[in-house]
């Protein structure tokens, strides 16, 4: 079947607005598969963070901008993560970290980011509540890596990710308990964890095809 009619081609492309009106929609709850979206122990004591999301729209289609962190870092090392961290006490809200965050690790400006919506907060088991912050960027853009942080910067087609066949459900032994955990490994990358989880929530809330 072709696909190259203007319809069609259309479709492949999500717009800023569609993004945003469908991240302004109630939150979509887990499904039952979603064992890697944990509940925290109410007397957890929270730590909170925010990470932006930059969407960036390219001629063949919306990409998700993604860092790979540095080797040597105790937290995380060498994952791949969004740019975000820890609230901070100047903060005003959780916009505020997620901005300030992407600017230090990458160099992504607050001017170049045009936030669309944010998705529900995602808690992982070391006690971190993270708020993942949408954003769109317009190239061209530069970024500025901070070498102690951040290994490099990549992008993975929005498609891509939205694609549940693409979102592998798996399993791992951990201070004697089984865990459930995601990954969506795409070109020698291996998204998994928290990372993968925020993505699969993003795509629950955009919800199929774009309109």
């Amino acid at each position: 079947m072709k696909t190259d009619s203007p319809s069609a081609a259309r479709r492949l492309r999500w717009s800023r607005d569609d993004i945003s009106a469908r991240l302004a929609r109630p939150a979509v709850m887990p499904g039952p598969r979603d064992e890697h979206i944990v509940a925290l122990p109410a007397n957890t004591a929270i730590r909170h963070a925010a990470v932006l999301v930059p969407l960036v729209p390219r001629e063949d289609d919306v990409h998700v901008l993604l860092t790979q962190r540095t080797a040597h870092l105790n937290s995380h090392p060498g994952q791949i993560s969004f740019p975000g961290g820890r609230v901070e006490g100047g903060d005003q809200d959780r916009i505020e970290t997620a901005l300030r965050e992407a600017e230090e690790e990458i160099g992504l400006t607050r001017a170049q980011v045009m936030v669309l919506g944010s998705l529900p907060d995602y808690d992982i088991p070391s006690g971190f509540r993270i708020s993942p912050v949408i954003g769109w960027v317009e190239p061209p853009f530069t970024l500025t890596l901070d070498p102690y942080e951040v290994e490099s910067a990549f992008e993975v087609p929005l498609s891509f990710l939205l694609d549940a066949a693409n979102h592998e459900y798996r399993r791992y032994a951990f201070n004697g308990r089984e865990r459930a955990y995601l990954a969506m490994p795409y070109k020698g990358r291996y998204i998994w964890g928290a990372t993968a989880g925020m993505l699969q929530r993003l795509s629950q809330q955009l919800g199929g095809e774009p309109a």
